[in-house]
């Protein structure tokens, strides 16, 4: 049974799999997993291996190694539903460049409050999160093709400061798919979010590439009027907020960008 849910799981992800399989840290994780399993069960491999089973065959799982296949797999299938094969490896922490103002509990609301003719987009993120350490380097392009006076990036790790999460409402559950949540602020208020979330407080499945964020968050015009104020220095008048597309979702709706 350890062996058979990782199985399964592959199965259903088979979809996805081959965009995963694209990243080397995906593909190192399923050589291990691959590899533990055949130096555990073929012969001549596993018979120098030590075992606690009664019958003293060493190429089967003992009871010990099948009560942690077992933990181990639904530890993983709880957490995230997307890497219920892939346990091995976590994507690596980006360390590139990036033009990005990182915030704590108390600098965010008063950067945002500073100058409300800037205009913010902010990541709240947490590091032991796969999608957020998978979002960090597209997060960080953008940041250098569109940063400047009057349009700024920043981030906070909500899960580090967990007051910064509940005032701005972004779930630190290990189940929640709210991780990341991209805000844009205009005037020090929020303007509108991705992901959406419904009336329930369900986080609408969104994909967070490069493409539905800078057509969502209307990148290229805000970066515009942002050069205009720049240009202008402090005799421009305050910025007239960006349409942003609606937030409120019916209930029950999963809409996805593609």
């Amino acid at each position: 049974m350890a062996v058979l849910a990782p199985l399964i799981a592959l199965v259903y992800s088979i979809p996805r799999l081959s965009r995963w399989l694209a990243r080397p840290y995906y593909l190192l994780s399923a050589l291990l997993s691959a590899a533990f399993l055949l130096v555990r069960k073929v012969p001549p491999l596993c018979h120098g291996l030590p075992t606690q089973r009664e019958d003293g065959n060493p190429c089967d799982f003992d009871w010990r190694e099948v009560e942690i296949l077992m933990f181990l797999s639904a530890i993983v299938m709880m957490k995230n539903r997307r890497s219920m094969f892939l346990m091995t490896c976590k994507p690596p922490l980006y360390m590139g460049p990036e033009y990005i103002k990182y915030f704590n509990d108390k600098t965010i609301d008063e950067e945002l409050e500073r100058d409300k003719r800037v205009t913010w987009i902010v990541e709240f993120f947490a590091n032991w999160s796969n999608d957020c350490q998978s979002f960090a380097p597209i997060y960080a392009d953008l940041s250098l093709k569109y940063n400047c006076t009057g349009l700024n990036f920043g981030k906070v790790d909500v899960g580090r400061y967990t007051d910064v999460s509940t005032r701005y409402k972004v779930s630190t559950s290990p189940l929640t798919k709210q991780l990341p949540t991209l805000i844009l602020f205009q005037g020090g208020k929020e303007v509108m979010r991705r992901p959406q979330i419904d009336k329930k407080g369900r986080a609408v499945s969104w994909t967070f590439s490069e493409e539905n964020v800078i057509r969502e968050f209307n990148l290229n015009e805000l970066y515009q009027r942002a050069k205009k104020l720049s240009k202008a220095g402090d005799s421009i008048p305050e910025e007239q907020p960006v349409a942003p597309t609606p937030t409120t979702v019916p209930d029950g709706e999963n809409k996805k960008d593609k």
